[in-house]
């Protein structure tokens, strides 16, 4: 693998820019809507039969109604929040499978592994009209993470 100054010197390959959604299978539409907006406040994008899309902000997850749902040990992704301990807490009321260790991850009832990631300690970053529809404005980074930024050459203006 090659050091991220060759990336910026290379021009002959396109670019990963981000993540435009992620997609989890799970048994019923109905139920995931249920669990997730147990968990999150939850606004609908798009919705079918068999599939719905969650809403996060420029992102968002699509929810497709499988049978074929697969568990996997390790396949997982993260889910960047505002407040981690509240999404702890929301994991306990409804009971959900949390995943021991010293961050916050569960399973949905579909065996989905998510991972739960606090904004404030990320080098990942919203631009300020996104967190501002969000109703996030006032969400800020730690020194650490916008150290991290920095050393990367990226200006992180916050508000």
């Amino acid at each position: 693998m090659r050091d991220i100054t060759a990336f910026k010197e290379s021009n002959d390959k396109a670019r990963i820019v981000g993540i435009n959604h992620v997609a989890l299978e799970v048994g019923s539409i109905e139920e995931a809507l249920a669990f997730y907006g147990q968990l999150f406040e939850v606004s609908l994008r798009g919705r079918g039969d068999k599939i719905a899309f969650i809403d996060i902000g420029d992102q968002f997850i699509n929810l497709t109604e499988s049978a074929s749902q697969r568990r996997d040990e390790d396949r997982h992704f993260g889910l960047v929040v505002d407040d981690k301990e509240k999404v702890r807490h929301r994991l306990e009321q409804a009971g959900a499978q949390i995943i021991p260790g010293r961050g916050v991850e569960f399973r949905d009832p579909w065996g989905n592994r998510v991972q739960i990631v606090g904004y404030a300690n990320i080098q990942f970053t919203k631009d300020s009209a996104v967190l501002r529809s969000m109703g996030c404005a006032d969400l800020r980074k730690s020194p650490a993470a916008i150290e991290e930024l920095a050393k990367k050459g990226i200006v992180h203006k916050e508000g």
